[in-house]
C-alpha cells in the first residue's frame, strides 16, 4: 500500500507542476481579469458540477471570506449552491439550464465566469458558458484531456493534460488558490511592495 500512495503523490505532483507551468501566464492574466471586475462593481460567477461545484464553493469561500490576506470581502457567487433553484430549474426545464438560468438572472457585463468541468464537455457547463458570452461576460475554463467543448467555448482555457478525474481535479483547485492568491495581490499588496 505505501508503493500505492508513493504513486498517487508522484502522479498528484507530476499533474499539478505540469498544468501550473504551462498555464502561469494565463493564470497572471486570469487573476488581472478578476481584479478588475472586482474593482469596476462586477463579479466573479463559478459553476461546475460534482468535485467541481464544491470546488466553485471554495474558490468563492476563499474570495467572500478570505484567503490568507485580511481584506474586505470581494464578490464572488457559486452557482452552485442553491437547491430550490438548482432543483426547480432542473425539474420544470432541464439539469442542462441549472447554471445558464442564474447566469442569465445574476450575470452582467463585466463580469467573469469562471466554468470547471474535468471532462470539458458537461453540457450545463457549457450552457453557462455560451450565455455568458452572450451577455457581455469574460469566460473562463478549467477543463482536462483535451479540454473538450470547453476549451473551443471558453475565452480562456486552462487545460490539465490528464485523463484522471482526481488528478485534475487536484489541479484545478491548485489554481483556484493561485487565482485567489494572485487577485490578493494584486489589489492590496502590490502597493505595499513598490517603493
Amino acid at each position: 500500500m505505501k508503493d500505492i500512495i508513493e504513486k498517487i503523490l508522484a502522479d498528484s505532483i507530476k499533474v499539478k507542476e505540469d498544468f501550473i507551468r504551462k498555464n502561469i501566464s494565463k493564470l497572471i492574466f486570469f487573476a488581472e481579469k478578476v481584479a478588475l471586475a472586482f474593482t469596476s462593481d462586477c463579479k466573479l460567477l463559478i459553476c461546475g458540477n460534482g468535485g467541481s461545484a464544491a470546488d466553485a464553493q471554495h474558490i468563492a469561500a476563499e474570495f467572500i471570506n478570505r484567503y490568507r490576506l485580511e481584506r474586505p470581502p470581494l464578490p464572488a457567487l457559486a452557482l452552485t449552491t442553491d437547491s430550490s433553484i438548482i432543483t426547480s430549474i432542473g425539474n420544470d426545464y432541464s439539469f442542462n439550464d441549472i447554471f445558464s438560468k442564474q447566469v442569465k438572472a445574476f450575470g452582467m457585463k463585466g463580469d467573469v465566469l469562471l466554468a470547471i468541468s474535468t471532462s470539458g464537455n458537461s453540457k450545463n457547463v457549457l450552457s453557462a458558458v455560451r450565455d455568458a458570452c452572450n451577455q457581455g461576460l469574460y469566460t473562463v475554463g478549467f477543463s482536462g484531456g483535451d479540454g473538450g467543448k470547453l476549451f473551443e467555448l471558453a475565452d480562456l482555457a486552462l487545460i490539465t493534460e490528464s485523463h484522471s478525474t482526481a488528478r485534475i481535479q487536484e489541479a484545478h483547485i491548485l489554481a483556484g488558490h493561485i487565482l485567489c492568491h494572485l487577485v490578493d495581490y494584486i489589489l492590496f499588496q502590490r502597493q505595499l511592495t513598490v517603493k
